[in-house]
């Protein structure tokens, strides 16, 4: 990795920050960008800059530069399970996109941040790479799994990781084996340190492509069997509660879905945002929502569902931006 070496960004105004980004990036830098429609939930305001990269090097420049000039910087993906505010992201925003996919050896696939998780299923399905079939169907990319330890039908992704490239916030590159990835439900280290991630190297094992296929179309009509997934929404909102939020009577599973729907939720609107009839843990957009429409039925299902059952729901959704 080169250094990076910029002129006096001299007062510091906004014209001094796009010149130095300019010479950095040259021209892939765009100002004032809506993020509404870079985002599955579709809202949200504008980005101050917007930085598009398939290359993980960029992040590690990115990192570097915006330490220099004291400037806010946000990594996002394809948009999924964020909620954007309608006041915009501060700063540079860099939307990782695409990247490579390789084999290391016969028992592991290494991907770039910005790699589709699906991209990645369909890739080791047809080299009959087994381990990674049942994420077919998954929304966002390979960093913000790792971010988020992606989840589904009782799996985590974080289990299936043999190593994470991060570069931490001083622009350091870091090579982190998956036991310090710190994995829990809807939690890894990133999400603590600040760190970003550059790629990721995930177990696998050899297997059939034709029954991996096979496995694969299996997760992706469970999906469409219970989920919305032909509207807007940025994915599950809330985490299950576990044992230690409250007690719960009998016959009520213990997911945020459930309870939303045990608290006559299904169907509440605020603004354009509704509570999924499909899947209680899904808010969907009908078109005209505002982030801030969002965040308000977000706070009153979280309050329904404390009034009814006593347990108060975490979101899983990250918010990004200016709200308020």
């Amino acid at each position: 990795m080169a250094e990076v070496s910029l002129g006096s960004p001299g007062a510091g105004g906004f014209g001094d920050v796009h010149r130095c980004l300019v010479e950095v990036f040259g021209e892939r830098v765009s100002t004032s960008v809506p993020l509404a429609g870079l985002t599955t939930f579709r809202t949200g305001g504008p980005a101050d800059w917007l930085l598009e990269t398939s290359d993980p090097t960029d992040i590690v420049t990115a990192v570097r530069v915006t330490r220099m000039l004291d400037l806010p910087l946000t990594v996002f993906g394809g948009g999924s399970n964020v909620l954007v505010g309608d006041g915009g992201v501060r700063g540079l925003l860099v939307r990782v996109r695409h990247g490579a996919i390789a084999a290391h050896g016969p028992s592991a696939v290494r991907a770039d941040g910005g790699v589709t998780i699906n991209g990645l299923v369909r890739w080791a399905i047809q080299r009959g790479m087994a381990g990674l079939e049942r994420w077919a169907g998954t929304p966002g990319t390979v960093g913000g799994a790792i971010y988020g330890n992606a989840h589904f039908d009782g799996l985590m992704i974080g289990d299936m990781v043999a190593k994470v490239g991060l570069v931490d916030r001083t622009g350091s590159i870091l090579r982190v084996p998956g036991p310090e990835m710190a994995f829990g439900y809807d939690e890894s280290r990133v999400q603590h340190t600040g760190e970003f991630v550059l790629w990721a190297e995930f177990d696998v094992v050899a297997g059939d492509s034709t029954k991996l296929r096979a496995a694969a179309r299996e997760s992706l009509a469970f999906r469409k069997r219970t989920q919305p997934l032909t509207q807007a929404s940025a994915g599950c909102v809330f985490q299950n509660p576990n044992v230690t939020d409250g007690s719960l009577p009998d016959g009520v599973p213990r997911t945020a879905g459930a309870l939303i729907d045990g608290a006559g939720l299904k169907g509440c609107r605020v603004g354009g945002a509704v509570v999924s009839t499909i899947h209680g843990n899904f808010i969907v957009s009908d078109g005209a929502a505002t982030s801030a429409d969002v965040r308000a039925l977000i706070d009153h299902c979280r309050g329904a569902v404390a009034d009814r059952f006593g347990v108060l729901l975490r979101e899983e959704l990250v918010y990004v931006g200016v709200f308020g």
